[in-house]
């Protein structure tokens, strides 16, 4: 990505032309919104209809340009308060009607402005409907945005975004997660402490330990498992993350070893492909993945249908319709998508762990799965009696 070359009041009186071009050489053209220069990802589409700030800061969303199938972004402008990180990781941004002025008691300035500041290169004005149909087609694939002095004749462009990375066997978990060791402290009596591995982790997940009492180590994405045990902890946690879940072989170890001490495990997203890995399923990427905040997912060990967060392109490959026999004991899928019947989550009957594909944290909402908290601490509650 480039440096701004213009602020957003001088583009707003002269727009600058933008190109969106996918790796199966549609091209949709508009004008720049945020930074002006050149980007490369991965070209997907988000079904949310609130919490973009949210997804712009889940690091989950690392080198993936995203597209939002609302009409119109930008309403309730930036705040504070609500990125999931310390900053923004779409690797780019396209949206249809971008807000012109931004209404919110708590908005300290425009989407436009915060986009320009971090250098995210982004594109406005074009048809997102007609993009959504297009990728669900033809599957996520390679993109670039191309806006102002980038802006090339349609073949030379094309050529740009055919060499970019594919996200197949990008190993990116450790391009997003923390360096050293923080600890997010239990609020009111602590009760138990847990070792999270940051692979993309979000900052409201140790916050909703937080609330029941855990105090929450986390570790970076490297961290073996002398280092996981190190903390003294009652569970561990593995967290949601970008890129392929077949590349996380050193991740899958330290799983290994925690399910071989019948240590008290829970993961998200990226964490459940990881304890499919260590169980001994395959993982697979999706056609154009699910993400957005409006997934109904099943809970098929109470019946409970849940609207849910999503922001995946890989999944487990596990049976729906039977009990797995692992070398952990027996598995069995806990959670279903009811959209397409992708496996949401696995629970193993003789080890004290699960995971789920979706993320309960759900800022900025919805808030069914909440409940998964409670079920982590009350394995870890179990293990201790």
């Amino acid at each position: 990505m480039t440096a701004p070359a213009s602020t957003p009041t001088a583009r707003r009186r002269q727009r600058v032309a933008a190109a969106y071009v996918l790796e199966d050489g549609r091209i949709f053209r508009g004008q720049a919104y945020g930074a002006v220069g050149e980007t490369f990802g991965e070209a997907v589409f988000n079904t949310g209809m609130t919490g973009y700030q949210e997804t712009l800061t889940d690091p989950s969303y690392h080198r993936q340009i995203v597209a939002m199938t609302a009409p119109q972004i930008g309403n309730t402008g930036v705040n504070d308060e609500d990125p999931e990180s310390s900053r923004i990781w779409v690797a780019g941004y396209v949206v249809r009607d971008p807000s012109r002025i931004p209404s919110n008691w708590r908005a300290k300035r425009s989407l436009d402005e915060e986009l320009t500041t971090q250098g995210i290169v982004g594109i406005s004005g074009i048809d997102t409907r007609a993009l959504t149909r297009h990728l669900r087609e033809a599957g996520a694939m390679r993109a670039g945005i191309f806006s102002g002095p980038a802006l090339a004749d349609d073949a030379t462009m094309l050529e740009r975004v055919r060499q970019a990375p594919q996200m197949e066997g990008a190993d990116l978990c450790g391009e997003v997660a923390t360096d050293e060791v923080y600890v997010v402290p239990a609020i009111g009596e602590k009760r138990f402490t847990v070792a999270a591995l940051d692979l993309g982790i979000k900052g409201m997940t140790p916050h909703r330990m937080a609330e029941r009492g855990i105090e929450v180590h986390v570790l970076p994405a490297n961290a073996t498992a002398e280092d996981v045990y190190a903390v003294n902890p009652d569970g561990v946690f593995f967290s949601n993350g970008p890129g392929d879940p077949a590349t996380a072989d050193g991740q899958v170890a330290v799983l290994r070893e925690v399910l071989g001490r019948r240590t008290p495990f829970f993961g998200i997203c990226f964490g459940n492909q990881l304890l499919g890995r260590a169980l001994g399923f395959g993982t697979y990427k999706l056609k154009y993945g699910h993400r957005g905040i409006n997934q109904p997912v099943q809970d098929r060990t109470t019946g409970k249908v849940e609207v849910t967060a999503h922001n995946h392109g890989f999944a487990v490959d596990a049976p729906l319709d039977r009990v797995s026999e692992t070398p952990f004991g027996r598995v069995e899928v806990s959670h279903v998508c009811l959209n397409d019947d992708v496996v949401e989550g696995l629970q193993c009957l003789d080890q004290p762990a699960f995971s789920v594909q979706y993320h309960p944290e759900a800022a900025a909402g919805p808030h069914d799965a909440a409940y998964l908290f409670d079920r982590f601490f009350a394995l870890m509650e179990g293990q201790r009696a």
